[in-house]
């Protein structure tokens, strides 16, 4: 089959189409025909290299750990899924292959199209794993930084399904889209911690940072001078401030399955920005990196 592969870590040049193996699933396992992959920002940082310290990524690589598909092979022991199935999860293979192996995967509700399956899974988990750590309650108000991001609205649209208020940063442009969802947006940068305050006179209980954006001294301030109940996903200078940062996924069939039943509710939704082939891979992994567009950019085959 021919997937998207590189051979050398660097920019997205070294993204290239290539001849691999098909792969074939084994016991705990499907395989999909992938239909859309989605693009993540963890996937250009292991592309560049840049997280070789944390963990060694053998090289050739596909990249890609979140796609939709087909089922068409069933491994032993899968209860669960059957060949024919329409299915999303994380890859365990790579996703920027016309066929991807993967364990964590479920259903695909039937009203999700392929491309928002595929932009489900990461930005839901770690918006839920985020969530856990603030301990958010009914009737809460929590201050989400980059809210109209992937992560940032999988977490407003959990925080709000749990009854809490909801205070978003976001550009200008992205407002409406956060209002709808019953959002109260205010726009980041000089002036923050005003801006939030005329909204939110009382304070907030909680802050989740998905931006990471040197948004930490004015959550901080926000909250009373105390970094409890701050959680960040993109700031690496959290426990500079005693700030909670948290990198590790906790990935789970049950959780994906909880998910997607969300998502066929119409109470998740991840937006999709973007929609290329997979041979631009070079151009979405670029347009990731630069944060041009809004919504996840997902890879379609």
């Amino acid at each position: 089959m021919e997937a998207i592969q590189y051979e050398e870590f660097g920019g997205p040049e070294v993204l290239r189409l290539r001849e691999v193996d098909d792969p074939h699933a084994g016991p705990g396992q499907v395989r999909l025909r992938v239909v859309a992959a989605a693009v993540n920002p963890y996937d250009h940082k292991i592309r560049s290299g840049s997280l070789q310290g944390v963990f060694t990524t053998p090289l050739p690589q596909v990249p890609g750990v979140e796609a939709a598909g087909v089922v068409d092979e069933v491994g032993a022991g899968v209860t669960h899924l059957a060949v024919g199935d329409e299915a999303f999860g994380f890859t365990d293979t790579g996703g920027y292959a016309p066929y991807a192996l993967a364990t964590v995967v479920v259903r695909k509700p039937d009203g999700l199209s392929f491309e928002e399956a595929a932009a489900l899974p990461t930005s839901a988990e770690t918006a839920q794993r985020a969530l856990g750590l603030l301990h958010l309650e009914a009737g809460e108000t929590i201050l989400v930084h980059g809210a109209s991001g992937s992560v940032g609205s999988a977490a407003v649209q959990m925080a709000l399904s749990r009854g809490a208020r909801v205070i978003g940063t976001a550009s200008a442009a992205r407002h409406p889209a956060l209002r709808a969802l019953g959002v109260t947006p205010v726009a980041y940068g000089d002036g923050l911690v005003a801006r939030v305050r005329a909204v939110a006179p009382d304070g907030v209980d909680a802050v989740l940072d998905t931006a990471g954006k040197g948004a930490i001294p004015d959550s901080i301030e926000l909250r009373g001078g105390t970094a409890e109940r701050i959680v960040t996903i993109a700031d690496p200078d959290a426990a500079r401030y005693g700030v909670v940062y948290t990198s590790k996924a906790e990935r789970s069939v049950d959780q994906l399955a909880a998910h997607a039943r969300l998502a066929a509710e119409g109470r998740l939704r991840i937006p999709v920005g973007e929609v290329l082939p997979l041979a631009q891979a070079p151009r979405a992994h670029a347009d990731s990196e630069q944060g041009s567009v809004s919504g996840k950019i997902v890879l379609k085959l």
